[in-house]
């Protein structure tokens, strides 16, 4: 298949800037590993393949690479990078660190946010459901990304997910990589639940034991990842 077909299809809004739409198109293909390691990145098909000029995507490719998502060889090519997973493993730790905290302010907020939260998290767990029969690797990454957010905003640190997510990218491939196992999703719907029902009762402790064992699923299986896609994995 042509790297192109690859790309997350996305009609650009012309009422906003072309290379963060670019990129974010690009991102999203490379963490659902629709863009796989190794794959050759050509600005001048880019730029065809998203009807715009060079610049764009020339700008996206950048940011990608501060990512440490692409790598970028100057007059060559750029390619999409490896995984890198000490890079994964310190995106977990600041993740893990984080939300931790937010669990607390969750279960700190008045009353009438607390269950406006509540309803959030809930229809976020219903998307995560609806993605499960046919089971829709994307969406139901997307709608698990959407339940961490919402929490995040709700205590007011929603620059955190922004810096949090700037780092995820290698521990995100991981996951995508991991989603196919069986019962991996379905082990993410009922993570879910159980961080919603400690949350609910309000008891921090309960909410943090859920949220450990949530977000460590995928990096206890990272030696079996690795066997399977060596040629993927640093």
């Amino acid at each position: 298949m042509n790297v192109l077909q690859k790309v997350a299809a996305r009609k650009l809004d012309r009422t906003r800037q072309s290379a963060p739409q670019v990129f974010e198109a690009l991102r999203e293909s490379i963490l659902t590993v629709q863009l796989e390691p190794g794959a050759v990145l050509q600005r001048a098909d880019l730029a065809e393949h998203f009807g715009v000029s060079q610049t764009p995507v020339r700008d996206a490719l950048q940011r990608l690479g501060e990512e440490h998502l692409v790598d970028i060889f100057p007059q060559h090519a750029t390619v999409v990078s490896r995984i890198d997973l000490a890079a994964a493993l310190q995106a977990h730790f600041l993740r893990r660190s984080v939300e931790i905290e937010i669990l607390k302010a969750v279960c700190a907020l008045d009353d009438a946010a607390h269950s406006a939260l509540m309803r959030y998290l809930r229809k976020h767990i219903q998307a995560q459901e609806s993605a499960l029969k046919p089971l829709d690797f994307v969406k139901l990454a997307m709608a698990d990304r959407a339940f961490h957010r919402e929490m995040y905003e709700a205590v007011g640190v929603s620059s955190l997910w922004d810096l949090v997510r700037k780092q995820s990218g290698h521990v995100d491939r991981l996951r995508h990589l991991h989603l196919p196992q069986k019962g991996k999703a379905q082990a993410i719907v009922n993570d879910h639940r159980a961080i919603l029902r400690a949350l609910a009762r309000k008891n921090p402790a309960a909410a943090e034991a859920a949220l450990r064992g949530h977000l460590a699923g995928t990096l206890s299986f990272v030696h079996d990842i690795k066997k399977r896609y060596p040629e993927w994995v640093d």
